[in-house]
């Protein structure tokens, strides 16, 4: 567990948008007087790097976690979920049990989110508009939903073949909407974010 007085946490999200997947939420900790920008070398927001680029610098987040000195975790809703509760319901309810995951206790701690992003209200934080480029601990966490997301969408890709996966990540391409029209639907699948009633063919 996290000595709290000495930490403090980012939170990013990955997947808000696609057509299919779960939402990813990234949470990040480090010491307060941690320096992110001198230990992560060419760190930015996850969507303005190359894949290659997030891969290196999210090896280097686990080897750090291994030496003990930073912490994270990601935590997912998947798309059952967020067609049953809807997408803000389902993103906040991942955001707590990912922020609750490495402070257990909100004593000492300070959270800063990205975008529209809350904690859970017993934690001191701050939402920040354009985090993930403001904000190094932000920008850090946005690598590890953006690279864990990523991954598992690749291993879905194996299981559903025909959407292309690996390659979009599921969100709304014209190749993922010609497997819709061709195939429905899978499930995997968020229905409430699809606007047309696809059939397979």
């Amino acid at each position: 567990m996290l000595d709290i007085m000495r930490f403090m946490l980012g939170v990013d999200e990955a997947g808000r948008g696609p057509l299919a997947g779960p939402v990813a939420i990234g949470v990040v900790a480090v010491p307060e007087r941690f320096i992110i920008t001198r230990e992560f070398p060419g760190l930015a927001d996850s969507k303005q790097m190359t894949p290659l680029a997030r891969a290196k610098l999210f090896r280097l987040l686990q080897r750090r976690m291994r030496d003990g000195d930073i912490r994270f975790c990601v935590r997912s809703t998947g798309a059952q979920r967020i067609d049953a509760w809807g997408l803000t319901r389902a993103v906040a309810s991942a955001t707590a049990r990912a922020v609750r995951a490495l402070a257990p206790e909100p004593d000492g701690i300070f959270v800063y989110l990205d975008g529209l992003l809350t904690a859970p209200p017993e934690y001191r934080q701050q939402t920040i508009i354009g985090g993930d480029e403001a904000v190094p601990i932000i920008a850090l966490a946005s690598i590890a939903a953006k690279v864990v997301r990523d991954r598992l969408m690749a291993r879905l890709a194996k299981r559903y073949p025909e959407y292309g996966f690996e390659v979009h990540k599921g969100y709304g391409t014209r190749a993922h909407y010609e497997a819709l029209a061709k195939h429905g639907p899978c499930d995997i699948h968020r229905r409430s974010f699809l606007h047309l009633d696809f059939k397979p063919k």
